[in-house]
């Protein structure tokens, strides 16, 4: 990383979490999103929300989840 990328980052580090969370909305926004992925990736939420409200699938919690892969990694 450059100097000038270091400092921005050390800057914006000592912001409150609400301010850090603000300007990472903004930069993720400016960043160009392909219309298509996008898209697909709206319906691929709404199916997996469509299975779990009709009980298709069950729901693992985050703790369980990474545990599973983490024992799967080792």
């Amino acid at each position: 990383m450059s100097s000038t990328l270091d400092a921005l980052e050390a800057e914006v580090l000592k912001l409150p979490a609400a301010e850090r969370s603000h300007l990472l909305d903004r930069l993720l926004a400016s960043l160009e999103v392909d219309a298509e992925i996008q898209e697909a990736w709206a319906l691929e939420a709404e199916r997996r929300d469509t299975e779990v409200e009709e009980g298709k699938v069950k729901l693992v919690p985050g703790e369980e989840a990474i545990a599973r892969l983490r024992a799967e990694l080792r």
